[in-house]
């Protein structure tokens, strides 16, 4: 509440229940009190006069929301500081001053103009003055005060956040606290009881309670249960004006929800399973779903599965779905419906979570039995292995045995099985089979050395019904008989050095057989074919050392020495082979390089095989030196005859005087004219001359003799073939052009690269006349119809 503020002179007046009652404020009242004395008489009694305190500053009321139909006068201001009426002025500034609040400057009336809302402002602070009219002088100083905003009950209480969505746990107590509601309302809550709240039930019950004063809902009933209802619908009201008559209210949803508890078992909807399956069924196929039923969600309606007892073995098993609920029911072996039928066992489930404090429902687990039939179906044969590992020696004779495969069939008819090789698996025919008993047999001979063993598939197929087929592989290991001689590893050329001493290692020589061996040979040289230079020995390993058996070497007379080599084998029966190394003497350095071999090649003794190189090297450079310039030489072209200007040839020989036919041709050496053939075309090189005859000695190709009868295509193709290789052979390309006829001929030029200067009449007069020729000549008629056509545009 603002301080009270003095003023001596200005006071203020407010209406009562009578506009004729003017109360002014006295000092000791905080409202509207004061004497009924007129502020104008005089003081009574001796002593001089003294200046009279009219009233003191207070707040002051306003009741809200007042609509009356002329602006409600809710005070008035007065000074005592003048005595005639009319004599002051009142001014009013602050809140609301000229809108809210009108004052009449002359008696000092305050009027409110509109209805005021609290819950918008709650006080408004106003200043007072009192000026002389005529000067605007203060008669006193401006007085502050406040006009507040009486509260009604307009406003209806407002849930802060609905609706509201709640949730409890199923089965539990009375009074278990589910969610509070909160209510607010916009009027004064120090003024009455306009906002004070009180919450009620309206729907909802007997299940839920509230409380009135905090809004907090309970359970009012035990053991509520999800699996009958698992939601409620609430409404809560709140009430102002303490829940009395006449109060305004306002309501509001809570959703509730009971959570799942695992308060139910699972149960088996039926005591006995029953699933029929094929004896072919392979394993690991689903055979069927059991399904217990558990009200519960969630994790409390997972389920675990299990086989108790019976006589399923490990032939079945079960086990839980990825949700939890079904129970996946498998085969884990083969079925044979000839060896049993039938499979009778027990089943348990349980729930994988299980809830202490409701474990007084329990238990919580069931079982069930489950019955699997065995169905019969048309088997194919089995065999007896798979795959059949057989072996035969090598090089036997068709119609060997290898070996047998046999073949059942499963089914209780047993019918009689026929056997046969599957042809891509036998493309060669090497193997036969009986279809009636499965023997198998070589078909020809078989080399191990070729190929060591042999893959196979045979089909076993039921007599009395050929489509069932089963097939399975034979594999056909070919054993190794010593049928192979030793030979040595590889070919070897060993040299001696003539500066070699007694004893030393010149080769090491490995043998190889082709038959399985254990590595076991026996070599040695023969002493009659040995020349006594050389010494074999035995390493037993398979190798053997070539050794020099005395020095001197460089003495000897012979390039070459032979030295024979016997190798034998450990197979049964044994077998041998002979072998001669060529051994070369070389002259070699103190060190053992070798700088020469003796070879009866006949290679230049004291020379080396680089310097040897070298020399060839060089001896062919100047073989191709001396070719390219005799080349160049007979390809230089001969110089052009200066003619006249008209003279336009490809071929022209040039007379002084005409006539004499042939006796001039042969008084000239036309040798001169004809650049020589050197069979080069293209390139650097010109190309041969094909318009003159060739200058190359004749010699006729030998003709092949002809056999009767005569293949007329092909003995033209050769004759034509032979025709080409023979350069003298007629007709040969030889184009003779002359420019004129003769001086005096009255036909002019033959020649076609002068014939555009002709006239265009004749040109055309030609043309026309080929195309009358006939077909043969329509290409001609075509090129001169163009040369025709092209050279009127170029006009």
């Amino acid at each position: 509440m603002p301080a009270l503020q003095f003023c001596p002179l200005l006071s203020l007046l407010l209406l009562g229940c009578s506009s004729s009652s003017l109360p002014v404020m006295e000092e000791s009242s905080p409202g509207l009190s004061g004497d009924s004395g007129s502020s104008s008489s005089p003081p009574q009694g001796p002593g001089p006069p003294r200046s009279k305190r009219s009233w003191v500053w207070n707040q002051f009321f306003v009741i809200e929301e007042y609509a009356g139909p002329e602006p409600v006068l809710i005070g008035r201001l007065h000074t005592d500081a003048v005595r005639g009426e009319g004599q002051a002025k009142y001014l009013l500034t602050g809140e609301g001053a000229g809108s809210v609040f009108v004052l009449d400057d002359k008696t000092g009336n305050i009027h409110v103009t509109k209805s005021l809302d609290r819950e918008e402002k709650e006080e408004y602070v106003l200043l007072a003055q009192a000026v002389d009219k005529l000067t605007l002088q203060p008669l006193e100083p401006p007085s502050q005060f406040i006009i507040k905003v009486q509260d009604i009950n307009d406003n209806p209480p407002v849930f802060l956040h609905p609706p509201y969505k709640a949730s409890v746990p199923e089965m539990s107590n009375v009074g278990t606290s589910v969610i509070q509601v909160t209510a607010t309302d916009a009027d004064d809550p120090t003024y009455g009881n306009n906002a004070r709240l009180v919450y009620t039930v309206l729907e909802g019950q007997p299940y839920f309670s509230v409380d009135p004063q905090t809004g907090v809902i309970r359970t009012a009933i035990p053991n509520m249960d999800r699996e009958t209802q698992d939601e409620f619908l609430v409404v809560i009201q709140a009430k102002d004006m303490g829940g009395h008559v006449g109060g305004l209210s306002g309501s509001t949803t809570v959703t509730v929800t009971l959570t799942d508890v695992n308060d139910n078992p699972p149960k088996f909807p039926q005591n006995l399973y029953q699933f029929t399956v094929l004896e072919d069924t392979a394993p690991g196929s689903v055979i069927g779903r059991l399904r217990a039923h558990d009200p519960d969600i969630g994790e409390n309606a997972v389920m675990s599965y299990s086989i108790l007892d019976g006589d399923a073995g490990d032939t079945f098993s079960v086990m839980s779905d990825s949700a939890g609920q079904d129970g996946i029911l498998r085969l884990q072996k083969p079925l044979d419906f000839e060896s049993r039928r039938s499979f009778t066992f027990r089943v348990e489930v349980m729930n994988t979570v299980i809830d202490p404090q409701y474990i007084r429902r329990g238990p919580f687990k069931d079982i069930t039995t489950v019955r699997v039939i065995v169905g019969d179906v048309n088997e194919t044969p089995v065999f007896s292995q798979n795959p059949y590992i057989l072996s035969v020696l090598e090089n036997q004779p068709p119609g060997t045995l290898v070996g047998v495969v046999q073949a059942r069939d499963p089914d209780s008819q047993n019918s009689p099985i026929s056997y046969a090789i599957e042809l891509l698996s036998n493309p060669e025919e090497l193997f036969t089979i009986n279809p009636e008993d499965g023997t198998l047999r070589t078909n020809v001979f078989l080399d191990r050395e070729y190929k060591k063993e042999h893959s196979i598939s045979v089909t076993a197929s039921e007599t009395d019904s050929p489509s069932q087929v089963s097939e399975v592989g034979v594999i056909i290991q070919v054993l190794d008989l010593n049928d192979n001689p030793p030979t040595l590893a590889e070919i070897y050329k060993p040299h001696v050095c003539d500066n070699a001493q007694s004893g030393q290692v010149i080769q090491t020589v490995r043998v190889k057989d082709a038959d399985i061996e254990n590595g076991v040979f026996h070599i040695q040289s023969p002493n009659a074919a040995s020349d006594g230079n050389f010494t074999l020995q035995d390493n037993k390993d398979g190798s053997a050392s070539l050794l020099v058996k005395h020095s001197g070497f460089w003495k000897s007379q012979r390039d070459i020495f032979l030295v024979p080599i016997e190798i034998t084998d450990s197979g049964h029966p044994p077998l041998s082979s002979t072998d001669t190394l060529t051994v070369s003497l070389c002259h070699c350095e103190a060190g053992g390089a070798v700088l020469t071999c003796h070879m009866t090649t006949g290679s230049a003794a004291g020379l080396s095989t680089p310097a040897l190189l070298a020399i060839l090297a060089c001896a062919f450079s100047l073989l191709a030196l001396v070719s390219l310039f005799y080349l160049q030489r007979r390809h230089k072209p001969s110089p052009l005859s200066l003619c006249e200007d008209e003279d336009i040839r490809e071929n022209i020989i040039t007379y002084d005087d005409e006539g004499g036919g042939e006796q001039d041709t042969q008084a000239f050496d036309m040798s001169a004219l004809q650049p020589a053939q050197t069979g080069l075309t293209g390139g650097f090189f010109h190309p041969p001359r094909m318009d003159v005859l060739p200058r190359v000695p004749h010699h006729p190709a030998p003709r092949s003799p002809q056999t009767a009868p005569v293949d007329v295509q092909r003995f033209l193709a050769l004759r034509l073939k032979e025709a080409e290789r023979d350069p003298v052979a007629p007709p040969y390309d030889s184009i003779q052009v002359y420019g004129f006829e003769g001086g005096g001929s009255s036909a002019g030029s033959l020649s076609s690269l002068t014939s555009s200067s002709g006239g265009v009449g004749e040109e055309e007069l030609l043309s026309e006349d080929i195309w009358e020729w006939g077909p043969h000549f329509r290409t001609l008629a075509e090129i001169y119809g163009a040369k025709r056509r092209n050279s009127t545009t170029e006009e």
